[in-house]
């Protein structure tokens, strides 16, 4: 099974967002950058500010295209868009609970991330 994904690199200075999957999700207790699934009638980008809408309470207003990774979690594959959020309007927040923190880029690598993630904190990090 393919799940397409849509991931929000949201960028303040040296600082960017992340929030952390609830112990109850798939890959719980890991931290992430925020996005979600691609319903089948939207584009990618379409997807990724319908979720960092509802996820994070915000609307971007500039992003570019980052980083494909597709990962192979044996009983399904992502393949995750990320995208950088480099302006936004309001305040990102856990709109839906969960935790979340703005960290230094330069800390990324103390924060445990999902397999398809790692490789996104690794070049943020270079």
């Amino acid at each position: 099974m393919l799940i397409k994904v849509a991931a929000g690199i949201i960028l303040r200075g040296d600082k960017v967002f992340i929030s952390l999957r609830k112990a109850s999700q798939d890959q719980g207790g890991l931290w992430e950058f925020p996005g979600g699934k691609c319903d089948d009638h939207e584009t990618v980008l379409e997807a990724l500010k319908r979720e960092l809408h509802e996820e994070c309470g915000i609307t971007i207003t500039d992003s570019h295209f980052f980083k494909l990774v597709s990962h192979d979690y044996g009983s399904k594959t992502v393949e995750l868009h990320f995208y950088k959020v480099t302006a936004f309007e309001g305040e990102p927040q856990g709109k839906e609970g969960q935790q979340v923190a703005w960290v230094n880029i330069k800390d990324l690598d103390s924060y445990e991330f999902p397999d398809a993630n790692k490789g996104i904190v690794k070049d943020l990090l270079s």
